[in-house]
């Protein structure tokens, strides 16, 4: 990622996440980034730890399209922080990548520790960081939506 430190160090702890830099970052590029991307980063939750809103700790349930210009990717709730699922779905895709590639993984990439969204020449650039892995897309837009949970039957 080129803004969000994922691996801060705070004194003589390591590994805080720090988007500060990110944020800061944030005003001057979000004119820049297509309407949905540039709505989706600068919703006042989507960084903060405390917010149901916030992609930390969600998990990749699926993926679809893929090869085609259109990808969906979902993402499952952790019923501790969240209520609802997230579902992204990108249009006019020029990349797609996910890192450490392999067809025994599927989507077993870990919990998502953060994201980032830039402009990119076509659209915009979304790199999403796992424990385990990293996902990266370029596309001319996303869309993101959050839809509802049933954390009824998790413990």
């Amino acid at each position: 990622m080129e803004y969000v430190n994922i691996d801060a160090q705070v004194g003589e702890l390591s590994g805080v996440l720090d988007p500060s830099r990110y944020l800061e970052r944030l005003p001057s590029i979000s004119g820049d980034l297509p309407s949905g991307a540039r709505s989706f980063a600068t919703h006042t939750g989507h960084y903060d730890f405390h917010s149901r809103r916030c992609v930390k700790d969600l998990t990749l349930r699926a993926v679809r399209g893929l090869g085609g210009k259109e990808i969906e990717v979902e993402f499952q709730h952790n019923c501790w922080k969240h209520d609802r699922d997230l579902a992204i779905r990108y249009v006019g895709v020029s990349s797609f990548v996910i890192d450490p590639a392999g067809e025994d993984r599927g989507t077993d990439l870990g919990a998502v520790v953060l994201d980032e969204i830039l402009p990119h020449r076509d659209g915009c650039s979304h790199e999403i960081a796992f424990r385990d892995g990293t996902l990266t897309v370029v596309s001319r837009d996303l869309q993101a939506a959050w839809t509802e949970a049933d954390c009824s039957s998790e413990s």
